[in-house]
């Protein structure tokens, strides 16, 4: 769960379910077009009155630099590709629902497990577990060159937004367009260091909690129910119930989950080393770059976690760029509690 450093601040497998499910997801995107800064009313539907959710049909592995990565996947294969990017503490199921929205529009749709979640795993048990964002950028970048995908529309939230706000950045050539859920999300060390205000710093408590050999030991401990409640703080008014949450929660049994989400925080505050081949990118990374590829940018507004303002981040988009805030008590988990706004996103983004 993240913001802007610098701002005011094993595997799983499941078979498809119901066909009649399927038709709800799958139903007519409802259009959600705004200028800079405007308000779309959210599409959500209520988990009350949703049908039974899908699931994805199969999940597949591929080696990809460091990882072999575990990954859903729908549409055609000769679709132009999206990449979906999940963040902490959620997982591919954030775009389960966003997934055959798209695939009805002709898209590859490609959802895949960051390092330590799911079924991805490490190749070499001697790699280091690091968290650091450089080297989840780097992730997508060997992950697309593994399925020999070119340029791909980049779409995230969280972890996964800045992610994908990073290759977006660094490696420009090889994204289509972005949907980034608040917004410009690359930091620095350096930026880590600068204090924020007493109420900013409240919201960052998990941070300074892994900080400690005790906060570790009771992620470890207690990592299912220490999720539950990041999901209920940062979407205070999305009513999920056990069976979503538990279904995601069964990703974070990866033996590299607590080794990974510890040293991202840890490392963002100075407290732990990162790799020297990442130094470049992470120096390039401090300059905060622009992004000039098409992108929009959302929220929603009813977003509990630490947050930017989207006047704060809005110049370093330099391309064509929309902002759109999702009414309607739409949390940080946004994909997932209005994938129709967000599908939506994407292939307007890949419009622009």
């Amino acid at each position: 769960m993240d913001h802007h450093e610098t701002q005011s601040f094993d595997p799983l497998r499941r078979k498809m379910l119901a066909t009649a499910a399927l038709g709800v997801a799958v139903a007519p995107l409802a259009m959600v077009r705004s200028a800079h800064a405007a308000a779309a009313p959210s599409t959500a539907v209520p988990l009350a009155r949703r049908a039974q959710a899908i699931s994805f049909a199969t999940l597949k592995r591929i080696r990809a630099g460091l990882l072999d990565v575990e990954y859903a996947e729908a549409g055609p294969g000769n679709g132009p590709p999206v990449i979906l990017l999940h963040g902490w503490p959620y997982d591919i199921y954030s775009y389960v629902e966003v997934a055959p929205l798209l695939a009805k529009h002709g898209y590859r749709v490609i959802v895949p497990f960051l390092r330590g979640y799911g079924g991805t795993q490490f190749v070499s048990g001697d790699t280091l577990r690091n968290g650091q964002p450089s080297a989840l950028a780097e992730d997508v970048v060997q992950f697309m060159d593994a399925l020999r995908i070119r340029t791909a529309v980049l779409g995230g939230f969280d972890w996964g937004a800045r992610s994908a706000d990073i290759v977006a950045a660094l490696w420009p050539e090889r994204v289509k367009a972005l949907v980034s859920v608040s917004g410009y999300l690359i930091g620095s060390q350096a930026a880590g260091q600068v204090p924020l205000s007493p109420e900013a710093e409240l919201q960052w408590w998990y941070q300074f909690y892994f900080a400690t050999e005790r906060g570790r030991a009771g992620y470890e401990k207690n990592r299912h129910d220490f999720a539950k409640l990041i999901w209920k703080l940062a979407s205070p008014k999305w009513n999920f119930d056990d069976a979503t949450f538990d279904r995601s929660a069964a990703s974070f049994a990866n033996a590299d989950h607590v080794d990974i989400v510890v040293h991202n925080y840890r490392w963002r505050l100075g407290l732990a080393q990162g790799e020297a081949k990442y130094d470049a990118l992470e120096s390039r990374l401090a300059q905060s770059p622009s992004i000039r590829v098409p992108t929009i940018t959302m929220e929603g507004d009813a977003n509990g976690a630490p947050h930017p303002q989207p006047d704060a981040y809005a110049k370093r988009f330099t391309g064509k760029y929309e902002h759109r805030l999702v009414t309607g008590g739409i949390g940080h988990n946004l994909p997932q509690e209005d994938p129709h706004a967000f599908a939506q996103a994407i292939i307007d983004a890949d419009r622009l």
